[in-house]
C-alpha cells in the first residue's frame, strides 16, 4: 500500500518535495501565507495548496483529501513555526506554558486532528530547542495516549547531504508498529557538502546585479561602507577582523561583542551555518560569498537548503526580497524530508 502525505504548514513545499522524491505520494498542504501558493504548486505537481490556518481545518477535510479508509496509509506531517522555540527567542533553556506565546497552540491544533484523522503515520520537525517546552512534550503525550509508538532525535543536516550545519529536531510516530528516527543509517554520505563547491556551480552576479538565466539568482547592493567590510572579511571570520576605523559603533560596546558570527563571507571549504529568513543581509550573520563582493542570493540559499536547482518561488519580479527570504529561510530542507519519507516506506516495509 503506498503512503499518502498531508503537509500541514507546508510553506513553499521543502518537506513536500522531499517525500516525493523519496517516494511518498503528497495529496495536499496547507499554510496560512497565499504568497506560498506558486511554489508549493508550480514545483509538487499532484499536490494541491490551501491556504488556511491550521485551526480552522477539519477532519472532515483532511478525511477527503486522503484515499478511502484501507486504501492507504495515512501520514500527517506538521512543521509547526518555530519562533517560539527558537535558541534566538530564548536564552535560558527553560519551559515554556503555552499561553505565553499565541503560536503555541498550532501544536496543540496538530494533535486536535491527529485525535480526530487518526492517520497510521506522523512527523514533525522543529528546532531543537523545542525539547524543553511544554507544548512540545504535552503533543508526544497526546501521541502515546492515542496508541504511537513515538521517536525523535535531533539530526544534523550536513550529516544528510546537506550543504548546511543546520540542526533540526525530527519526530517520527506510527501506529503500526515500532518506529525509528535513526535517520542517518539510511543515507551514506562519503564527504560533507562543501559550499563552496555548490556556489561555484553558479554564475557570478555583483552586488545589485540580476542573472538573466535564473530569477532567483539576483543579490542586493551593499552600501559603499559595506563594501570595504566584506573586502576587509575573512571567510569564516567576523567583524572582529576589519581595522577599527570599519567597525560598527554597536559593535565597540562589550554587548556588541557578544554577537561575533555577523558581518562575515562563508568558507568555502565547510557548509554554510544556518541559513535564515535574512541570509540576503550581509549584517545578519555570515552570509557574505566566500569569493563575490555581496551577499547570498535567493539561489544560492535555496541550493544550501539542498532544493532543486530549478525548483522556482516566484512567477515574477513583484515579489519582494524579505517575502522570498521567509519561503527559503523557513522551509524544511527537502533532502531532510527524503530521508524522512524513506525512513517511514522502510518502517512500513518492515512491518
Amino acid at each position: 500500500m503506498k503512503i499518502e502525505a498531508i503537509d500541514l504548514f507546508c510553506g513553499a513545499g521543502g518537506l513536500t518535495r522531499g517525500l516525493l522524491d523519496a517516494g511518498v505520494s503528497v495529496k495536499a498542504g496547507f499554510d496560512i501565507e497565499e504568497s506560498c501558493r506558486y511554489a508549493y504548486e508550480a514545483n509538487n505537481k499532484g499536490a494541491q495548496f490551501f491556504a488556511k490556518s491550521v485551526g480552522d481545518v477539519t477532519a472532515e477535510e483532511l478525511t477527503n483529501i486522503w484515499s478511502s479508509a484501507g486504501k492507504s496509509i495515512r501520514l500527517l506531517a506538521g512543521c509547526a513555526p518555530c519562533q517560539p522555540f527558537s535558541t534566538a527567542a530564548n536564552t535560558a533553556p527553560i519551559k515554556k506554558n503555552s499561553k505565553e506565546d499565541p503560536r503555541y497552540f498550532l501544536l496543540n491544533e496538530f494533535s486536535r486532528l491527529i485525535r480526530e484523522t487518526q492517520p497510521e503515520l506522523v512527523t514533525m520537525e522543529n528546532v531543537p530547542k523545542v525539547l524543553l517546552h511544554k507544548p512540545f512534550l504535552d503533543f508526544v503525550e497526546v501521541l502515546k495516549c492515542q496508541g504511537y509508538s513515538v521517536s525523535y532525535r535531533v539530526i544534523s543536516c550536513e550529516k544528510i547531504g546537506v550543504a548546511q550545519t543546520r540542526k533540526r529536531l525530527v519526530l517520527l510516530a506510527s501506529r503500526i508498529g515500532e518506529v525509528d528516527s535513526d535517520l542517518y543509517k539510511l543515507v551514506d554520505i562519503k564527504e560533507t557538502l562543501n559550499v563552496g563547491a555548490l556556489l561555484d556551480t553558479l554564475d557570478p552576479i555583483e552586488g545589485g546585479g540580476r542573472s538573466d538565466k535564473d530569477l532567483m539568482h539576483f543579490a542586493r547592493r551593499l552600501t559603499p561602507i559595506n563594501i570595504q567590510r566584506i573586502r576587509a572579511s575573512k571567510p569564516g571570520g567576523s567583524w572582529t577582523d576589519w581595522p577599527e576605523s570599519l567597525r560598527a559603533e554597536c559593535h565597540k560596546r562589550d554587548s556588541g561583542a557578544t554577537y561575533p558570527s555577523v558581518y562575515s563571507r562563508l568558507d568555502p571549504s565547510k557548509p554554510a551555518p544556518t541559513i535564515t529568513t535574512q541570509f540576503y543581509n550581509y549584517g545578519a550573520g555570515r552570509f557574505g560569498h566566500p569569493t563575490q563582493d555581496r551577499a547570498l542570493t535567493p539561489r544560492e540559499a535555496a541550493l544550501i537548503q539542498s532544493f532543486p536547482k530549478d525548483y522556482q518561488f516566484v512567477e515574477d519580479n513583484s515579489v519582494g526580497m524579505d517575502r522570498i527570504g521567509k519561503m527559503i529561510g523557513n522551509a524544511v530542507p527537502p533532502k531532510l524530508g527524503e530521508v524522512i519519507g524513506k525512513m517511514f516506506l522502510s518502517h512500513v516495509a518492515s512491518h
